[in-house]
């Protein structure tokens, strides 16, 4: 592995549970941004936006993405709104391959409905509001993306086998 696979999307779309998955399997590092940043502050990404702001969660977003980036290769799931600022897209493609993984907004939320940490669904885990979020992101996710791998009707093996495929290809 000389380049990162980073995967993008969605909160729910599955970049965590690949990242984790795929890195087991290849013998290699994993990393979620999000994790990064609550272990680098000392604070859930909630208390983060309760207290800073996103603004300020999103400038610490782009500080872990540029030290993954500068490290070693590995398998990097990252936040759903790391699209959300060009330079951190154009430093996911200048160092590795970016796939989207994809998911209707009604998946999304039957996935993530139980899980509360979620700074933009604190209040709203509909599918309607997902949907709205992701129309926002769309475009981004679609021009950062070299590929992409929809989720909705894949188990986790099937999207790993996906991601595996297109991987090969670069």
């Amino acid at each position: 592995m000389n380049r990162h696979l980073w995967l993008i999307g969605m909160m729910g779309s599955g970049k965590t549970t690949a990242a984790r998955r795929i890195a087991s399997r290849w013998g290699e590092k994993w990393v979620d941004t999000d994790a990064q940043v609550s272990r680098s502050t000392q604070y859930s990404i909630a208390q983060i936006w309760a207290d800073s702001g996103e603004k300020a969660f999103r400038q610490m977003e782009a500080l872990e993405l540029k030290v993954v980036a500068e490290g070693p290769p590995s398998v990097v799931a990252t936040g759903g709104g790391i699209v959300l600022d060009p330079q951190n897209v154009q430093k996911m493609r200048e160092t590795g391959v970016v796939v989207w993984l994809s998911a209707l907004p009604e998946t999304l939320s039957k996935r993530v409905m139980q899980n509360t940490s979620r700074p933009l669904l604190a209040d709203d885990a509909s599918s309607d509001r997902l949907a709205k979020i992701l129309d926002a992101r769309h475009s981004l996710y679609e021009a950062a993306a070299h590929c992409v791998v929809e989720t909705d009707e894949l188990d986790v093996v099937e999207v790993i086998d996906r991601i595996e495929a297109v991987w090969n290809e670069f």
